[in-house]
């Protein structure tokens, strides 16, 4: 098995000069993980499969190139870590630019695994991914039948006669979203269940998330956690548990508004709500937060705004 901690330690050098790396580089290091550890393969030009044969869960991420290039040397994406950590077994599908996964190629490769009766051979599937890849993590879960989808920010659709209303990917408009695979909501009837994440406060993505509305959907929010959810969670320390507990079979709402419930000392988060207290001209409400914050925290930057509130003569207004 080759994950990031137990590879070579020619594998650990080149990754830990991934900065240097050129895209065809970066392609190179993919293939010898893939070819150590399962299998990689090259799905057309713009998207490549790369397997970690491990346990009997299987993890399947939809990640970017670009995402993987950008990350700090020495870095993967999280769920390639977690997969080695925990025992998982990985499959990881990797497109380069905004492909939204509508390629022939692609479908053919999940065509053929569904063929190959590849998913039987694990007792657990989840399907796991963000934004773009939260879309795909939906759409192809039609091929694994009870499997579960972690699906954070997903798209319904791209296509302009569904999702008109959603002006942020004009160029995935151009992309054909109603062949195979397309609409992503129907995709997930063969499921067991499917787990959405979002800020209901971006007003498209709560749309979208308003288009999945199966009874075995249950719909997770993050407020305040804007257009990169993904990230943030990462900073509080709660991604990684609740990918985890997808794996296990233990993802619930009640489990993931326990962990949420690390917001309230994540910094971030705090001073975005009080942002949002601020813009809406509610300045008891921002008193508050800085009352509930400097209680529990040492926050001088809270307390400060507090006292320049008092000040200001604000709280006295009716």
């Amino acid at each position: 098995m080759i994950g990031f901690s137990t590879m070579t330690q020619l594998d650990v050098t080149t990754l830990t000069n991934a900065a240097q790396l050129d895209r065809a580089g970066w392609l190179a290091l993919l293939r010898s993980m893939g070819e150590g550890s399962g299998a990689f393969e090259a799905l057309g030009d713009h998207h490549w499969a790369v397997l970690n044969e491990d346990g009997e869960t299987l993890v399947i991420s939809f990640d970017r190139l670009e995402d993987i290039r950008a990350l700090e040397p020495g870095k993967m994406p999280v769920i390639f870590g977690q997969a080695t950590q925990n025992g998982w077994s990985h499959l990881s599908l990797i497109s380069e630019g905004e492909t939204w996964y509508r390629d022939p190629d692609v479908f053919a490769y999940l065509d053929r695994l569904v063929d190959e009766s590849f998913f039987d051979n694990y007792d657990r599937v989840v399907f796991y991914g963000a934004g773009m890849g939260a879309y795909a993590a939906a759409a192809f879960s039609v091929t694994a039948p009870g499997c579960t989808v972690l699906a954070v920010q997903p798209r319904a659709s791209c296509d302009p006669e569904i999702t008109g209303w959603d002006t942020r990917y004009r160029h995935a408009r151009r992309l054909n979203f109603t062949q195979r695979y397309g609409y992503a909501p129907d995709m997930t009837e063969g499921a067991g269940q499917v787990f959405t994440l979002h800020d209901p406060y971006v007003r498209q993505d709560a749309m979208h998330v308003a288009l999945f509305r199966k009874p075995y959907v249950t719909n997770l929010k993050a407020r305040f956690l804007g257009e990169n959810i993904t990230k943030a969670l990462s900073e509080m320390g709660i991604l990684s548990p609740l990918i985890k507990a997808a794996c296990e079979g233990n993802l619930s709402s009640k489990t993931y508004y326990t962990l949420w419930r690390e917001r309230r000392t994540f910094g971030n988060y705090l001073r975005w709500i009080l942002r949002a207290c601020s813009e809406a001209g509610r300045p008891a409400l921002e008193a508050m937060v800085c009352r509930s914050v400097t209680a529990r925290l040492r926050a001088p930057g809270f307390r400060k705004h507090l006292e320049n509130l008092e000040k200001s003569g604000k709280l006295d207004k009716k």
